[in-house]
């Protein structure tokens, strides 16, 4: 494509940018269980308010829009609030989960590095399902990544034992998920606590799913155990507005235990041509619209509608889980927040996930151990049943495929 020599009229681009749209995973219609965070229009609406009237403002100048400058440390005083955090602690908000990951691994470096606790080449320890994200942020400082396998026992948790062993004197930091995502297990972060404050190591907990989650679905009465700033030894935590905060895409938080954790975060420069330049994250310009969605949806939704939406996912997950043990799957571990792992005994997932797909599903899939894999949203109240209805047409379409390649290869051999 080249640029037109003339411009082209609003309506006529807005109708193209349906048109093109069209082959798009249709998030709205309940069918989509990736990527996507669905809340309902209600909120929507807000989402898209709230984000016009900053899109043009630029969180990197505190100075010159100081109300995105509240706004920020509103949300992450909100944060803190939520997840236990102690006198002093304090954060800020990122475009994402990578991004939040990334910056709490470089806070841990040079955290280390003025401490001098890095000796050696610097290393990470994170268990085997811990997010992508972690590889991402030490290919880029050059660090080692240690994943250590998960426990042999079916919890699809964190081998704590075995994270211990991997951890040397150049270990900059331990990863524990809260919940991970392949598999929707949040991993002993109690335990992994007791071994980062005996060994005096850093534990970041990457709640990117389940930071906007587990609070509230611990207040409707959710088993879920300590996994934030409540537990010695975590001194960093990654939890995702854009996610199960529901607020508009582009907005993660990264919070810290103390302010002096955090100090080691923010690039500050001074000597080049241009005017001293401070950024507390990756990140330079900062998208005022983000800043302000996620305010204005953790105001406007309120504990009360945060444990609303959240034990609405909470109750579709759990009929789910009925529904597809019914069928003759198996649940992986025991989940407790919205992302459900399963797989069947007989019947590969791959095959099955292929049929549900043709029935206009976009779904996920895990690859250990190969499963099909559901992120839940509010919307998907509704089509719970339409899921389990397609799910059982689509495993009896693999099973019978199967049957006639069998039959057939018989025939011709016979």
């Amino acid at each position: 494509m080249t640029m037109p020599e003339h411009g082209q009229p609003w309506a006529v681009l807005r109708d193209a940018l349906k048109q093109k749209g069209r082959k798009d995973a249709n998030w709205r219609d309940g069918r989509t269980a990736v990527y996507v965070f669905n809340a309902g229009e209600a909120v929507a609406e807000i989402q898209k308010e709230a984000y016009a009237a900053y899109m043009s403002e630029n969180g990197l100048g505190p100075l010159a829009f100081p109300s995105l400058a509240q706004m920020e440390r509103d949300v992450i005083d909100m944060a803190l609030g939520l997840l236990h955090g102690p006198e002093g602690a304090t954060g800020a908000m990122t475009s994402g989960g990578t991004d939040s990951i990334t910056m709490a691994i470089k806070t841990a470096r040079d955290f280390a590095r003025a401490k001098g606790l890095e000796p050696g080449p610097a290393n990470i320890v994170l268990p085997q399902s811990a997010h992508l994200a972690f590889d991402k942020a030490c290919h880029l400082m050059d660090i080692e990544v240690r994943r250590v396998p998960l426990r042999q026992d079916g919890s699809y948790q964190a081998d704590v034992a075995a994270m211990a062993m991997a951890c040397d004197a150049s270990t900059l930091m331990l990863v524990g998920s809260a919940p991970n995502f392949p598999h929707g297990i949040m991993d002993p972060i109690e335990a992994l606590g007791a071994v980062a404050s005996a060994r005096e190591i850093w534990l970041h907990v990457d709640a990117c799913v389940g930071g906007y989650f587990a609070p509230f679905a611990r207040r409707n009465g959710v088993p879920v155990p300590p996994f934030d700033f409540e537990v010695e030894g975590v001194c960093s935590i990654s939890a995702d507005l854009h996610k199960y905060g529901y607020a508009a895409k582009g907005a993660s938080t990264v919070l810290f235990r103390s302010e002096a954790l955090y100090a080691f975060m923010p690039f500050d420069l001074k000597g080049w041509s241009g005017a001293p330049m401070k950024t507390p994250t990756l990140s330079g310009t900062r998208p005022g619209g983000a800043i302000s969605a996620a305010w204005a949806i953790m105001n406007h939704l309120g504990v009360e509608g945060y444990c609303r939406l959240q034990g609405e996912v909470c109750d579709t997950r759990e009929r789910i889980e009925e529904g597809v043990r019914a069928l003759g799957f198996e649940v992986l571990g025991k989940p407790l927040l919205g992302l459900i792992a399963f797989r069947h005994p007989d019947v590969h997932s791959f095959a099955i996930y292929g049929e549900l797909y043709k029935r206009g599903w976009f779904t996920s899939v895990t690859k250990e151990p190969p499963s099909l894999h559901l992120m839940l949203s509010p919307r998907h109240a509704d089509y719970a049943e339409d899921y389990l209805l397609d799910l059982e047409a689509s495993l009896a379409a693999v099973r019978a495929g199967t049957a006639a390649k069998a039959e057939a290869v018989q025939v011709r051999y016979s």
